[in-house]
């Protein structure tokens, strides 16, 4: 197949990630009621956050040691083994890309309007912690053998929900702020994928046919979870009642669901590459 027909796919990925981001960002920072509804699920996780504190607590704090530190011994060990230092520079760009637009974003460009929802809270969107996790995983998953694709999709995206699912436990971030996160990382992901279509890399190890069927119908379930959370929220928001823990609970589901189904969709495009 020709390059361009090659990147084309991740073309299309780069741009619904782009306009899945704006979508997150245009209802649930820019108008009224997404407001108030990431914030009920904020609220939630003050409310009954209970035990997971510590384990959030615990878990942000290695977070930049085991997606640094140890995402780029696992990422270096296996360079050295398999020698695609070309595909190593491109993975690191892309993660450098990640955290680098994910602060541009945050600080420079986008804003959160006052709404009388929270005082004096800036613009969160993207998560940064939800950026790093993702993208050391994204590195991980890009200079592994396609063989191992599957596996480090699966762990990659486990890894990158728990630490978002953590940031909303600990209160640093809403919901919104960690899938506009993980939307930044298939961003990026997509365009590396532009980039590597383009190039005549040597032949790689054939790859496992793996489709990730068991990650996707769990990915369903969080996202049917999620449905009905948002319109009990929406809902109750709109009779004047409060479900926080349906809200907060919501949130974490639809973390889950955004994580999981990016690593089906990545598992599927990269497939193509093999």
């Amino acid at each position: 197949m020709r390059p361009p027909l090659r990147a084309l796919p991740f073309v299309w990925a780069a741009l619904g990630s782009a306009v899945a981001f704006t979508l997150i960002y245009l209802v649930f920072v820019r108008s009224y009621i997404g407001q108030v509804i990431d914030e009920r699920a904020f609220a939630g996780a003050d409310a009954w956050k209970g035990d997971l504190i510590e384990f959030a607590r615990t878990f942000l704090d290695a977070l930049p040691v085991a997606s640094v530190v140890i995402g780029a011994i696992i990422a270096i060990v296996i360079v050295l083994v398999r020698r695609n230092w070309l595909v190593f520079g491109i993975a690191i760009g892309a993660a450098v890309a990640v955290n680098v637009s994910t602060q541009v974003l945050k600080y420079a460009i986008l804003s959160r309007p006052p709404k009388g929802v929270d005082v004096g809270l800036a613009n969160s969107l993207p998560s940064g912690h939800t950026a790093v996790a993702g993208s050391a995983a994204l590195v991980v998953f890009l200079v592994c053998s396609p063989r191992y694709r599957p596996v480090a999709a699966v762990v990659g995206s486990v890894f990158t929900v728990a630490a978002g699912a953590s940031t909303l436990v600990e209160q640093w971030h809403r919901p919104s702020d960690v899938i506009a996160g993980m939307l930044v990382v298939a961003f990026w992901a997509s365009i590396a994928g532009v980039v590597l279509a383009g190039l005549r890399l040597p032949p790689a190890d054939p790859p496992v046919q793996a489709k990730l069927w068991a990650l996707l119908w769990i990915a369903l379930v969080f996202m049917v979870g999620s449905l009905v959370a948002l319109a009990v929220t929406y809902f109750s928001t709109q009779g004047g009642s409060e479900h926080l823990f349906i809200a907060y609970a919501g949130g974490v589901a639809a973390i889950a669901a955004t994580g999981l189904f990016l690593a089906v969709i990545g598992n599927r495009l990269y497939r193509a590459l093999a």
